[in-house]
């Protein structure tokens, strides 16, 4: 049985489970919640609103962002921390997806023993993000089917 989209947060209290709302707005526009009531606009790339494939791409820059700022601010926090998300929107035998996905970080840490500190583990980090570390980034490389249904109604 679908769950009932209204009570979300009583669905599931499992400390693994992560959901979003999702609401149309007007045609072409959709809102996003969060749990935490944050909000996200959703829109068709006919104006500024995020598309979903630029989501994908923002999460992705994103969970590996937050990864590499955990690591290495634990030596010296970055004084610039800048991600590139980028890839190549393709439609062939196997449906539309995304392909050639690369996430770049410029990042930069202050002069001294701790910053030195934090730029020796900065390749070692980005290798521990890409190989296990960043869950977007690890679901889209690893994998799992995503299913669609409907509530039934």
């Amino acid at each position: 049985m679908a769950p009932d989209l209204t009570a979300a947060d009583a669905v599931v209290h499992e400390p693994t489970h992560r959901w979003v709302d999702l609401e149309q707005t007007d045609p072409d526009h959709y809102r996003a919640t969060n749990r935490r009531g944050g909000e996200l606009r959703v829109g068709a790339g006919d104006d500024a609103d995020f598309t979903p494939v630029e989501l994908l791409l923002a999460g992705l820059a994103g969970c590996g962002a937050i990864d590499l700022a955990l690591i290495t601010g634990k030596r010296a926090p970055a004084t610039s921390l800048r991600a590139r998300a980028e890839g190549h929107k393709v439609r062939d035998e196997q449906g539309n997806r995304m392909s050639d996905l690369q996430v770049t970080f410029d990042v930069a840490f202050p002069e001294g023993e701790a910053g030195d500190a934090a730029r020796a583990v900065l390749e070692r980090t980005v290798r521990m993000i890409e190989d296990r570390l960043c869950t977007v980034g690890r679901t889209v490389t690893v994998g799992d089917h995503v299913r669609y249904r409907t509530t039934g109604e």
